[in-house]
């Protein structure tokens, strides 16, 4: 269960709609939501006085009653997650950028997605209403599964979660349909150990095997379906990047389609 919610405030319009959605899901989960924001130690006192105002509207406009304001100076990352764990927070939430950029190793985004000890939820999209819809990609891996889990139990309980594992063969003919059946027996068997795990008022939890490549085979639902959130475990079977930040998350996170939801 969701707790404590630390929406990292940018100063960005993106990062309003972030705020948004963390109030939704503060008031759903009946949590304690902390706005925070990192700021340049060479502001003058004028400028952060500007800053905290700022912000002290946005979250009386769209936060909770007792939502409270934290401000702190320092490099933004290094100072998101110190927060993080001085706070005791359970989710980080983050507003994506919509430049259409390729990965920067260096980017503040990724020294917190690599490093944050809590799942981060990075919003997309402009919507406050309870999430409907949510795809995940999983595979056997115990990251992935806790991925599964804490995004179901992030959706409220008439929400829909569909869990997509994606084959893709080595080999040709009747080997590679053998792996398959043997593939689709390991999920059907997965799945119903994951839902066990659930709650009774969780969210209802579908799955499919697919055959191909992750990437376009996830592209390729998220088209179609259009669902408003994206679970990732951090690490699954793709190859690691550095410090452990999954080669699918890491595209994820940088060419959101929807809101993205990735788990350690």
């Amino acid at each position: 269960m969701t707790e404590h919610i630390l929406i990292a405030h940018d100063l960005r319009s993106t990062a309003d709609l972030a705020l948004r959605r963390a109030a939704q899901l503060a008031r759903q989960h009946g949590a304690k939501l902390t706005l925070l924001h990192v700021f340049d130690p060479k502001l003058d006192h004028a400028e952060r006085e500007r800053i905290e105002q700022a912000l002290d509207r946005s979250l009386t406009e769209f936060a909770p009653p007792g939502s409270q304001l934290r401000l702190c100076q320092g490099k933004p990352a290094e100072g998101v997650l110190e927060q993080v764990q001085k706070s005791g927070a359970d989710l980080l939430v983050l507003g994506a950028h919509h430049q259409r950029h390729e990965f920067f190793s260096g980017t503040t985004l990724d020294r917190i997605a690599r490093r944050c000890p809590v799942p981060l939820l990075l919003v997309a999209r402009d919507e406050a209403t309870p999430y409907r819809s949510a795809v995940a990609a999983i595979d056997f891996s115990l990251c992935a599964c806790t991925a599964l889990h804490q995004g179901c139990l992030l959706l409220p309980s008439d929400a829909s979660m569909h869990a997509m594992h994606v084959f893709e063969p080595q080999k040709n003919g009747a080997v590679a349909e053998a792996e398959l059946l043997t593939q689709r027996a390991l999920i059907d068997q997965l799945i119903l150990d994951e839902a066990q795990r659930l709650p009774a008022d969780a969210p209802k939890l579908t799955h499919e095997v697919k055959v191909g490549g992750i990437l376009r085979s996830l592209q390729e639902h998220i088209t179609q379906q259009q669902p408003q959130l994206l679970v990732l475990g951090s690490h699954g079977r793709s190859a690691l990047s550095q410090a452990l930040l999954g080669s699918l998350a890491q595209h994820y996170l940088h060419k959101a389609p929807c809101d993205v939801f990735v788990v350690r």
